[in-house]
């Protein structure tokens, strides 16, 4: 049967249909694209639980998320309309298809080439809006430049700008002086110059800065100032290296000087964020030797460190965006616009640096303020780039326009209330330097400066973030005395993913907890002689949960391995208000904290609503949570976890979260090329901290 006859049967039965609306996208989010060898296969997800195998195939309502929801929707719309419809389209409306006609389309292929090959063809009498190619919103390129780099600048704003705040990269400008250098018998001068160094991961050094060179000085204090950027997300090892620079060498300028051709004075180590943790953030470091040779290693002085954040960090420009009559970018709905605010780089690209909620629906969007420093941006008068995209859960945007503002202009907007026409770029080759202008446009409704606490002055002024863990002891992690198992204990020493996902994270919150004293759980677990229980005290304690440091943590872990059995379901609802419980006690009592739960999972939750629950009731308090998925496990169901994803949680009584405070993501993402999923997660961390400190106007008290 050819396939113009086929459209021709099933476009009869569709009509004899008159259920429209709300059941036509159900449907079209019912089907899914499979493509195997040369052939593109519709099919509508049949029987998933082993009650219903061996039933036909038939029409099912999809989940919110999970494996079975459809990834292509742009594509099967495409192609529904290609096979069903022989009916006049008019913006979303379609003839709702019959179960019978439905489990045609199950049997339905097409050469994938040929399909490729007349959507290109089809696509303007399409309205631009249905292609699946990465890079194309219609006939736009989505994002500030090509389709790689687009989708490169979306990972990066979903994953590090939502809800930053006043951002998670600082400037800083360390201070700093020594006292008593060297030994008087062997030193009795000295022209001391100090160098910076960052330490890699490798071992390797990069210098970051030189002091000048102060003469006749055992007590120098450098005017030169040292700039470093501090990323809450990561350690950052640095290395203070003094020198004594010799008389001849007093013309040469300070940054040619060979240093191996001077006299060692001293070295000290420390970490960004011990410094950042103390008071009025200054550390003093004993001066050591390190691998060099010296002759009194006890008399080498000492080393103060004093940073400072950048006067533009402080300097806040809050804005409110609105949007009209934008494009419609989804056949059968409204779009689901956000804006991604980019700075340009010295290089030309562009960074982005702020990204707004998604709105869905909403062709005339109001977004929440959004929150810029002028550090983020440089100066005023430098262009920003405000993109709007539709929002796509596979995370290829479709960009609806663009303009190219400075923040003195975007200020002017406000002023004037007048409304900026988006634009986007040409299309084509001989376009390329072209734009055409939109009806839609972009309005500034709010522009208000003014100088604010940051994330730093509060951790400075005895603020401390405790963290807490939660370790998921249900058997499907495997026998722990077995290599397979995730649990596995290896006598080399080699850390399991438990071990991994703990210490990454734990490795960096430990330096703003001064007490290190960390909570400690274990879930889905059947305690000696008890019930299966979902938050028992790791270190086996009936009342107390903490432990001393990450290694009081590693050392009850492998003891509750010995001591427990592996049970299951894997529930976090108990879990998340244990967590909360405490959250709140300290909040009642004024307490200047702020809690990480980490819980690492090798499965997915079971109890969904309680869960959502429980997080719902957590947005309320000092609390941010962590959720690592480890092991094989198919983790899509947990994307529910992800607010990047755009879906908003809601209780069972209606209620939605306060704020963002959770975030998901795999282990097996873990360990890529850059920056880890891990870290990426923490860099969120400061920006849910201050939406708390700022929604319940707690300020910063030394």
């Amino acid at each position: 049967m050819g396939l113009a006859r086929q459209a021709d049967e099933r476009g009869r039965a569709a009509r004899q249909d008159d259920s429209l609306g709300e059941d036509v996208r159900r449907l079209m989010r019912s089907f899914a694209i499979k493509e195997r060898d040369d052939q593109t296969y519709i099919f509508c997800p049949g029987p998933t639980t082993p009650s219903e195998q061996g039933q036909s195939r038939k029409l099912r309502p999809i989940p919110r998320s999970g494996p079975t929801r459809a990834r292509s929707l742009s594509l099967s719309l495409f192609l529904l309309l290609r096979f069903v419809s022989t009916t006049p389209l008019a913006l979303g409306l379609l003839q709702l298809p019959s179960p019978r006609d439905a489990a045609l389309l199950c049997s339905l292929r097409y050469p994938r080439s040929r399909l490729a090959s007349e959507r290109r063809s089809e696509r303007p009498a399409m309205g631009n809006c249905c292609s699946d190619e990465m890079g194309h919103a219609g006939s736009h390129s989505v994002g500030p430049a090509s389709a790689s780099a687009s989708a490169a600048a979306s990972a990066v704003a979903d994953r590090f700008l939502r809800s930053r705040g006043a951002g998670a990269s600082t400037q800083l400008e360390l201070s700093l002086s020594a006292s008593k250098l060297g030994d008087q018998e062997y030193f009795p001068k000295s022209n001391p110059m100090m160098i910076v160094y960052s330490k890699r991961k490798d071992g390797a050094l990069e210098e970051l800065g030189r002091s000048e060179v102060i003469f006749n000085s055992l007590n120098p204090s450098w005017a030169t100032k040292i700039s470093v950027h501090y990323q809450f997300e990561v350690l950052q090892p640095l290395v203070f290296q003094v020198y004594d620079i010799s008389p001849q060498f007093h013309d040469v300028n300070d940054k040619i000087l060979k240093l191996e051709e001077q006299v060692f004075l001293g070295e000290a180590t420390c970490l960004l964020s011990e410094v950042m943790t103390k008071r009025n953030r200054l550390l003093t470091l004993k001066l050591g030797v390190s691998e060099h040779s010296l002759p009194n290693p006890s008399k080498f002085g000492e080393l103060t460190v004093q940073a400072e954040e950048s006067a533009g960090s402080k300097a806040i420009m809050e804005m409110v965006f609105r949007c009209s009559d934008l494009e419609i970018k989804d056949l059968l709905s409204k779009s689901d616009p956000f804006l991604l605010i980019s700075r340009i780089s010295d290089n030309g690209m562009p960074v982005p640096i702020c990204k707004t909620e998604v709105r869905k629906n909403d062709l005339n969007p109001r977004w929440k303020p959004v929150v810029l420093n002028l550090q983020q941006i440089g100066s005023k008068e430098n262009p920003l780039i405000i993109e709007c995209f539709n929002f796509s859960s596979n995370g290829k945007h479709d960009l609806v326009g663009k303009i190219v503002k400075s923040v003195a202009e975007l200020e002017n907007i406000y002023h004037s209330q007048n409304g900026e026409n988006f634009f986007v770029p040409g299309s084509t080759a001989h376009e390329c330097h072209s734009k055409e202008v939109l009806k839609s446009q972009v309005y500034v409704e709010k522009y208000v400066e003014s100088n604010r606490h940051t994330f730093l002055d509060y951790i400075s002024a005895g603020c401390q973030l405790n963290f807490m863990v939660a370790i998921d002891f249900t058997a499907s992690n495997g026998n722990p005395r077995l290599p397979d198992s995730l649990h596995y204990i290896d006598p080399s020493g080699r850390p399991n993913v438990y071990q991994k996902a703990i210490l990454e994270i734990g490795d960096v919150l430990q330096y703003y907890d001064t007490a290190k004293r960390f909570p400690s759980w274990g879930f889905g677990a059947r305690p000696i002689d008890g019930p299966v229980s979902h938050c028992f005290n790791l270190n086996g304690s009936t009342y107390q949960p903490e432990v001393d440091g990450i290694q009081g943590i590693m050392t009850a872990y492998i003891s509750a391995l010995r001591n427990v059995s592996l049970a299951g379901p894997t529930l976090f609802d108990e879990l998340i208000s244990t967590a909360t419980t405490i959250a709140s006690q300290s909040a009642a009592g004024n307490q200047q904290k702020y809690f990480i739960l980490l819980v690492v999972t090798d499965g997915v939750v079971t109890d969904f609503q309680e869960t959502i629950d429980a997080i719902i009731k957590a947005s309320d308090f000092p609390l941010s949570i962590i959720v690592i998925g480890v092991g094989g496990a198919d983790f899509k169901e947990m994307e529910f976890l992800d607010p990047n994803k755009g879906e908003r949680l809601e209780s069972s009584t209606g209620r939605v979260a306060s704020r963002d405070m959770i975030q998901f993501a795999p282990m097996k993402d873990v360990h890529g090329s850059g920056i880890s999923t891990i870290q990426s997660l923490l860099a969120e961390i400061p920006g849910q901290f201050m939406t708390y400190m700022r929604t319940r106007e707690i300020q910063a008290i030394s």
